[in-house]
Formats: structure tokens, C-alpha cells, sequence
């Protein structure tokens, strides 16, 4: 029991403490780092997991959330226990901050006075000039001096109020970015897709292989490679349209770092590359009884044409790479290396001709019954656009915080909290003396030169001030 209430007791001062915050910043670094080194669903490509692990560690990975860090529900436990601690160590701390913020000390009492570091006595003849001497030191250094109390009363003088804030807004940007993150990786997904020319879709797939129906249905009017003097790709590019309602709303062309966004859903340019499928194939027929004749074809697999009255070619399949394996006919690759091109010709009377062209080899040839030969004139190549897609409905979290980490970084760094107190004093000999104290939040040192400064100008405006008096008092009686 006794133990239980001692832990109940300490343990809301540990989850505010400084030490434990720092540990949490660790945890959060590291497992952003592996989720940086160890690949990611859905980001890469599946087969590309497959091979750089083995079955055993890949399982092991998925697991523990290793191979999507960022949705997994420890990562997501320690961002809440991150702003948790937050939340406590400033709620703990900002007491203090807003009592200085709020209720400036504009008059010191004696034990301040005593006990300020920075501070300097200067003996004047009165109380009022050396108040204006010191007045329009400060003024002269870009300060606004306020007068304090009635009377002679004192000066009060500072710059940067708002620097003692600086803290509490760089932990309100990180609980910004931390909900920006915990709502991502709660209501957030990321999906792919894979689309051809002309295609349109209203559904992605997510990580775990699942179907997630869109909103809307998108289109894609045409996607291309652009290629280096190398034959590297520079660049891959997309024409993608929105549907609502089967009219268009949006077009864009994208590319890698310049998405389609619409209805919180980001569509991101991610791979480009060959179906293996031709898109639509170029053909010259010729009869061969007279070879004036001649038909020029455009056709995609599955598709036919009229030659003549009692002929029809039918275009029955494209094959890439062609290669025969004992007696079938197979492609040894998505890329068209070797392309082969099979017809069918078929005549009124119920015949047909299978005829093989072949691109690469154009005269080769083989006897047929076909009426018609058969020369290849161009293709285009079918080809897919591979899109990752995203919603984050946390990122307008993650921008404001970074905006207001800025701001906050800028109050911490540039910004330093100066006072100036400048107090009219009488010691134990009964002198006047300009009491003059100063304070900065930081870089005390440097502030040291800037207060001495100080010191000195207000030292020559008192003897400046002093002079004159002495002057005007001099040639009063002459003027009488």
C-alpha cells in the first residue's frame, strides 16, 4: 500500500520532468530513424521487400511495426506520452513565465537592489536631472523609459517582453506536430494505384491490401518518361482529371514533387514504366496477287479489320520477348527486346491463317495460306503510371507547428528579455545617488558591455547637466 501511494505520488512529477522528456525525444528519434532505414509499406514496391529481406526477418519486422513505424501503435504511444510531458512540464513551469510577463517589476525594493549583479551608483546633485540625464541615456539607446510612482519616483525601462514566452510557444508548436502525427497515423492512410492511359478509377489499395473506395473517380488522360542525354529518367509526368458526378472538376499535370490534391487526398507521381502490352500497332497489308494493293492498319490486341470483301485480320496477341520454351510460345520479359506480333486472317468461306511478324527481323518470314503479307510499321507501347496516395488529415497540425516553431526559435534566439531600473537614492552619508540596475535573460556577458555603456552615458548626461547649471548660474548675475 505504502509503496503503491509512493508511486501514485511521484509519478505525475516524472512524466513532467525534464530528464523525461529528453528520454522520449530519444525514443521518437531513433524509431524515425529506423522507419527512415528499414523500408516502408505501402511506399515500396512489395517484390522490392521481398528481396532485400529474407521470409523470417520480414516477418519479424511486420511484427513489430518496423516496416510502417509511423502507423504502428507504440510510435503513436510515445508521441502521446510525449505531449503529455509537454503539457505537464509547462503547465508546471509557465506560472512563473506569465507572472514575469504580466506584472513587469517596475519599482525594485531595497533587497533587490542589494542583490542585482548588474547595478551601478552615480552621485548627482538632485534627484530630477539626474532622472532626465538618465532618461535620455536610455532613449538614446533606442529604449522607452517610463517614470514609476509619483514624485521624483524612478525609471523603468525594457525590450523583448515577449521572449519570456519563447518556450512555451516552441511547446505549443510540438503538440501541433505531435496531434499533426497522432491523428495521421489514427485516421490517416496511404494507398497506390497503377493506372494505364485513358483509365479511370475510383479506389486505391491500401498497405494490408485492402480496397478504400475514393470520393471521387480519377482519370488518367497520359503519363511519359523524359529522359537525361544518358537514357536516365529526368523526369516522369502524369495528366490526371477529377470526376464528380461524371464531370470533370480538376486537372493537373503532376510530377514526383508536385501532387494532385483534392478532398484531402494528395496523389503523388511515383514510377513509370512498360505493361509489357502494346498500346496500338501500325501494320501494312499487301495481297499478294497484286502488290498495288495495299491496306495500311492501326490495331490493338483483340481488335479486327476489313481487307477486302471476304478477308478479316483479327490481331490476336503481342508478345514482348519472344522466346520459345519446347513447344510454347512465351515472353521473357515485360520489355519489348523482342517483339512478335500474331494474327489471324480469316476468309468468307471459313478458313483461317495464323501469321507471325516479327519487328526486329522484318524479313523474316514462313509459307501461310493468308491471301495478304504483313509488314510492321510502328507501335505504341502500353505503359502504367504508378501514383502513391495520401490522406493526412494531421499535416494542417504539422504545418502551423512548424510555422509557429519558427516564430518560437526566432522569440529564444534573437530575441533577449533586457530591464533597466534607474532609482534616485539617498546613502548613509546623505548623498543623492542615481542607483542604476539592469537584468537580461541570457548572454549576460555581452549585456554586461551594453549596460556599462549605459552607465557611462548617463554618467557624462549627469556631468553634462551639471555643467550647464553651473554655467547659467554663473552668468545670472551679470544679466541682473
Amino acid at each position: 500500500m505504502v509503496a503503491n501511494k509512493r508511486f501514485t505520488n511521484r509519478f505525475p512529477g516524472s512524466l513532467s520532468s525534464i530528464k523525461t522528456g529528453i528520454i522520449l525525444l530519444i525514443l521518437v528519434a531513433v524509431a524515425s530513424i529506423a522507419g527512415t532505414l528499414v523500408l516502408q509499406r505501402p511506399l515500396t514496391d512489395p517484390a522490392d521487400i521481398a528481396r532485400v529481406y529474407s521470409p523470417q526477418a520480414l516477418r519479424w519486422l511486420d511484427a513489430i511495426g518496423l516496416t510502417d513505424v509511423f502507423h504502428a501503435w507504440w510510435f503513436v504511444a510515445l508521441l502521446a506520452l510525449l505531449c503529455i510531458n509537454i503539457v505537464l512540464a509547462s503547465l508546471e513551469r509557465f506560472p512563473t513565465a506569465w507572472r514575469y510577463y504580466s506584472r513587469p517589476y517596475l519599482r525594485p525594493a531595497p533587497h533587490f537592489l542589494a542583490g542585482l549583479p548588474m547595478q551601478q551608483e552615480i552621485e548627482i546633485p538632485s534627484a530630477a536631472p539626474g532622472l532626465q540625464a538618465a532618461e535620455r541615456a536610455l532613449k538614446a539607446m533606442g529604449l522607452k523609459p517610463h517614470h514609476v510612482g509619483s514624485g521624483e519616483g524612478s525609471l523603468y525601462a525594457e525590450r523583448h517582453r515577449i521572449a519570456r514566452m519563447a518556450p512555451y510557444v516552441v511547446h505549443l508548436s510540438l503538440l501541433l506536430i505531435l496531434a499533426g502525427g497522432i491523428v495521421d497515423a489514427l485516421w490517416g492512410y496511404r494507398g497506390f494505384v497503377a493506372m494505364t492511359q485513358n483509365q479511370t478509377i475510383n479506389e486505391i489499395e491500401l498497405r494490408d491490401g485492402s480496397k478504400r473506395v475514393l470520393p471521387f473517380a480519377l482519370r488518367c488522360d497520359g503519363a511519359g518518361q523524359e529522359n537525361h542525354p544518358d537514357g536516365t529518367p529526368r523526369r516522369w509526368w502524369s495528366q490526371l482529371a477529377v470526376l464528380e458526378g461524371g464531370r470533370e472538376v480538376l486537372r493537373k499535370e503532376i510530377e514526383v514533387n508536385d501532387p494532385l490534391v483534392h478532398s484531402g487526398l494528395r496523389f503523388f507521381q511515383a514510377s513509370y514504366g512498360s505493361t509489357g502490352e502494346a498500346g496500338a500497332i501500325k501494320l501494312r497489308a499487301t495481297s499478294k496477287k497484286d502488290a498495288s494493293v495495299t491496306h495500311d492498319l492501326t490495331l490493338a490486341v483483340g481488335e479486327a479489320a476489313e481487307l477486302d470483301a471476304q478477308t478479316t485480320v483479327h490481331l490476336v496477341q503481342f508478345i514482348p520477348d519472344f522466346v520459345v520454351v519446347g513447344n510454347r510460345v512465351e515472353t521473357r520479359s515485360d520489355q519489348p527486346n523482342n517483339p512478335a506480333i500474331q494474327l489471324l486472317v480469316e476468309s468468307k468461306d471459313g478458313s483461317a491463317v495464323k501469321v507471325w511478324v516479327f519487328p526486329k527481323f522484318p524479313g523474316f518470314s514462313h509459307a501461310d495460306q493468308s491471301p495478304f503479307t504483313f509488314g510492321f510499321q510502328d507501335m505504341e507501347s502500353g505503359y502504367y503510371t504508378g501514383l502513391q496516395v495520401a490522406y493526412e488529415p494531421g499535416q494542417w497540425g504539422v504545418w502551423a507547428g512548424s510555422i509557429l516553431m519558427g516564430i518560437g526559435l526566432v522569440m529564444a534566439f534573437y530575441m533577449v528579455h533586457i530591464r533597466f531600473w534607474v532609482v534616485p537614492v539617498t546613502d548613509a552619508r546623505g548623498r543623492t545617488i542615481l542607483w542604476v540596475g539592469a537584468s537580461a535573460g541570457k548572454n549576460r556577458e555581452e549585456f554586461e558591455q551594453r549596460f556599462r555603456r549605459l552607465v557611462e552615458a548617463v554618467r557624462k548626461e549627469v556631468e553634462s547637466s551639471a555643467a550647464s547649471r553651473a554655467q547659467l548660474a554663473a552668468a545670472a548675475p551679470v544679466n541682473a
